[in-house]
């Protein structure tokens, strides 16, 4: 049986009292308002982590033994708030992000990306930041982003696959868009790493999202680069063998790193360490307080906080970081992470990839040290997550450098390739995997992973 086609003028009159109708407009503007929201909190969370780290600058400065004292202590108190009052906030906020993508059920979902558990993750990761714990707030701001924007539901009514999809992906790349004042990395990084593909339907309310809340972002702090401006260039035969040993190198501790936590994550430690850290999980945190502390001693008190200053002075040359820079990062920010706290590995990661390049820059003396410190960042950061057009995007807008394109392109790809050799399911995909089956055990391949 063939259905009667509609007639032409209903078809008209039905798409026009559309576009004029009050209810699109009101969530047109909730939508818009939502996405400046997300940049200003982005904002508030960035002086608020920038204010919590100075704070902790100032206690080294009193004494380089206190962090013995006050980082174990930090990291069992936020882990006890946290396991106590925001279940779900713990870990880096983008693997939540991911699994809510994938949660069939409206109630798991709300759970994961509620207001209370952004606000939680605001707080908690400035409290250890204070601490002096080794994490970032852009994995977070992923996470609030798209908490904030998912709930815009509760105000009007949106089509279901903005619901399902569309305001959860628009929020996270919002969130990093506004976290690094980087608008192009925040779209790739929505699609490359959030999404997986890029849906039509929801194409222009992503870009829609990362324009508004980038402006809002600028409007309070600026135009600014985050690890400012650098004008490095690779020249000659040497420089490319650097762009080589970087790309092997990070895509190898990169993938060394994630395939650890991937089996932190699945299995916990063994034997009876693991066993304690499943009973007494703010005991598990202190020792792992004091465990970073011990390497802040041994690294010069480098590796607190994101790492943002270290790696802005092997960009710029100034300052002194030890060689072993890079291997202590990625040392703390992996005990930072498996003490249970909120805490993002965006940043670290960037930094302990710019220790990296400082490693390749002695071993190829011939080529330009800064060029190849930018290219470690984006080498390490690929070599972590497994997501090379984001890597690459995001380094050249936080250094503000468009003429390492190729470069950073061919050292990422390599590192991504290097990378899956050791661990063949990427990082952000498998504690996703990994949360969905703590919160929800599923069926045998039920959540699509």
């Amino acid at each position: 049986m063939e259905w009667p086609r509609p007639r032409l003028p209903y078809l008209k009159k039905r798409h026009r009292v559309t576009l004029f109708s009050a209810r699109l407009w009101l969530r047109h503007v909730l939508f818009w308002g939502g996405a400046v929201v997300v940049g200003l909190v982005a904002t508030a969370f960035a002086m608020g982590s920038d204010h919590a780290h100075v704070l902790f600058k100032k206690l080294l400065a009193i004494s380089p033994w206190l962090p013995l004292l006050v980082t174990p202590l930090t990291l069992a108190g936020v882990a006890a708030l946290t396991q106590r009052y925001f279940k779900g906030a713990e870990g880096s906020g983008i693997p939540q992000t991911i699994a809510a993508l994938r949660m069939p059920d409206g109630a798991d979902r709300d759970r994961v990306l509620s207001l209370r558990l952004a606000l939680g993750k605001i707080l908690l990761t400035c409290v250890g930041l204070a601490g002096g714990a080794s994490v970032g707030r852009e994995g977070p701001t992923v996470q609030i982003g798209a908490a904030l924007l998912y709930n815009l539901r509760w105000l009007t009514r949106f089509p279901r696959h903005l619901m399902d999809r569309g305001l959860i992906i628009a929020g996270g790349g919002a969130g990093v868009a506004a976290a690094f004042n980087t608008p192009l990395a925040g779209i790739v990084f929505a699609i490359e790493e959030m999404a997986r593909s890029f849906e039509e339907r929801s194409s222009g309310i992503l870009l829609t999202a990362v324009i508004i809340a980038g402006l809002a972002a600028i409007y309070v702090q600026g135009d600014y680069t985050y690890f400012g401006a650098t004008d490095a260039t690779l020249s000659g035969t040497s420089g490319w063998q650097g762009v080589f040993l970087c790309g092997l190198v990070g895509g190898a501790l990169g993938g060394g790193f994630s395939r650890l936590l991937l089996a932190f994550s699945e299995r916990g430690l063994p034997g009876r360490t693991g066993s304690f850290m499943r009973a007494h999980p703010v005991y598990f945190a202190a020792a792992c307080g004091l465990l970073l502390a011990l390497i802040g001693l041994a690294s010069g008190n480098t590796v607190y906080g994101s790492g943002y200053q270290e790696a802005r002075s092997l960009l710029e040359g100034s300052g002194e970081v030890p060689a072993s820079y890079g291997l202590w990062k990625m040392l703390a920010t992996f005990v930072s992470f498996i003490s249970g706290i909120p805490g993002g590995l965006f940043a670290p990661s960037l930094s302990a990839g710019a220790g990296i390049g400082q490693v390749v820059a002695g071993w190829v003396t011939q080529a330009d040290a800064g060029s190849l410190v930018v290219i470690g960042m984006a080498a390490y950061f690929a070599g972590v997550v497994q997501a090379p057009i984001t890597a690459f995007v995001i380094v050249m807008e936080m250094t503000d450098n468009h003429d390492m394109v190729v470069p950073l392109m061919l050292a990422t790809l390599l590192a991504t390739a290097v990378s899956r050799l050791i661990c063949p399911r990427p990082l952000y995909k498998g504690l996703a995997r990994n949360y969905l089956v703590r919160v929800r055990p599923p069926a045998p391949k039920e959540h699509g992973f």
